[in-house]
């Protein structure tokens, strides 16, 4: 991407940005529906290009630091991004008790469905049959599957509180140990099983050697990439509230508006995914897909849970029975797809047959 882009993108992002900061009142304000769709035409077309610009800055990340930390810098960031949406509705509004949940709950779904299903599909019209590191896919489930268990279905069956939620008792030592086994797991991922991360060929040359970073200064980089996550931060606040006054005139689930939030702020790590398949790198996108959801529920579930504490607010997590049936499907054909450590393109249909399943599930319960 040239320089120019990049400037360009960052100064109409910022410009944005300022303008509803210190407008947002009168640009949010009740108005027609033409008005309403052209502000919502607007902020999405910026936040996508600024998606644009964080698949860009964050691959040229993980060129020079090499896997995983190349793709564990694009995760987190994301992440970080989600758990401060979140914080700031919940924290503004008082009155979101399933949002944590719908927010993860689509997260899994967009993420181990929607992109898995549409990269292997991608990755097999082009590669026909595609290779990846079967330790690093195999570590990343045994990390999820756990998390999101203890996260979206055993709420449902403890019996201290109310169907779907947590006593403050558990919510405590849930939130430290869903902490500790997460920062265990990036520990481990970073230092003594880091090949298990990297393609098995750059995995065996850098036994003897580490990865060097290459190019002028890291902290531009960083910089660039941060300068490019916060104007989707910050503007995604204004989206949601124009997303909500949509689904209120037109009737839809409420669930849409956390589901198109979350496809918004994981485009980034979508966009950054489809291109590592299609350059037949797909521990890469494994790594963003899996780490993606391991992610979520490493840091959401205890934000939320401790917002929730703090504030006093009632947090329900529990799912609904058809969701913990697809959540259990998924789950499963995750561990079938990601045994071998090849894959085809008849797994990339069945997971997007289960993105489908779920889509057609929010609107017609």
């Amino acid at each position: 991407m040239s320089l120019n882009g990049s400037a360009a993108r960052l100064v109409v992002a910022w410009l944005s940005v300022g303008a509803f900061v210190f407008g947002g009142n009168a640009l949010l304000g009740e108005g027609p529906a033409v008005a309403t769709a052209a502000l919502f035409a607007w902020l999405l077309s910026v936040i996508l290009w600024s998606a644009f610009g964080v698949v860009h800055e964050a691959e040229a990340l993980a060129e020079r630091l090499g896997e995983p930390l190349g793709t564990l810098v694009l995760t987190l960031s994301i992440v970080i991004i989600e758990v401060a949406l979140i914080a700031g509705v919940m924290l503004d509004a008082k009155g979101a008790p399933t949002l944590g949940r719908d927010t993860m709950f689509a997260v899994l779904m967009i993420v181990l469905n929607g992109v898995v299903g549409l990269g292997l599909l991608v990755g097999g019209l082009r590669h026909h049959q595609q290779t990846y590191n079967l330790q690093g896919a195999s570590a990343y489930l045994a990390v999820i599957f756990p998390l999101t268990m203890i996260a979206l279905v055993l709420p449902n069956f403890t019996a201290s509180t109310a169907v779907g939620t947590l006593s403050p008792l558990q919510s405590a030592f849930f939130s430290v140990f869903t902490i500790l086994l997460y920062v265990l797991f990036l520990w481990l991922q970073t230092g003594r099983y880091r090949g298990f991360f990297a393609e098995e060929a750059a995995a065996a040359s850098e036994a003897g050697a580490g990865h060097a970073p290459t190019g002028g200064p890291l902290a531009r980089n960083v910089l660039l990439l941060l300068a490019n996550i916060l104007p989707i931060v910050i503007l995604s606040k204004s989206i949601a509230k124009l997303l909500d006054r949509g689904i209120v005139a037109l009737g839809a689930p409420i669930a849409l508006g956390g589901i198109v939030i979350a496809m918004i702020v994981f485009m980034p790590e979508g966009i950054s995914a489809l291109r590592a398949v299609a350059a037949n790198q797909l521990t890469r996108a494994i790594n963003l897909c899996l780490g993606a959801a391991a992610s979520t529920l490493g840091l959401t579930v205890p934000a939320v849970l401790l917002i929730g504490l703090l504030t006093g607010q009632t947090v329900v997590l529990g799912v609904s029975q058809a969701n913990m049936v697809l959540l259990a499907v998924t789950m499963l054909l995750s561990a079938l797809t990601f045994s071998s450590g090849r894959t085809t393109m008849l797994e990339g249909a069945v997971h997007l047959t289960m993105f489908f399943v779920f889509v057609v599930l929010v609107f017609s319960p």
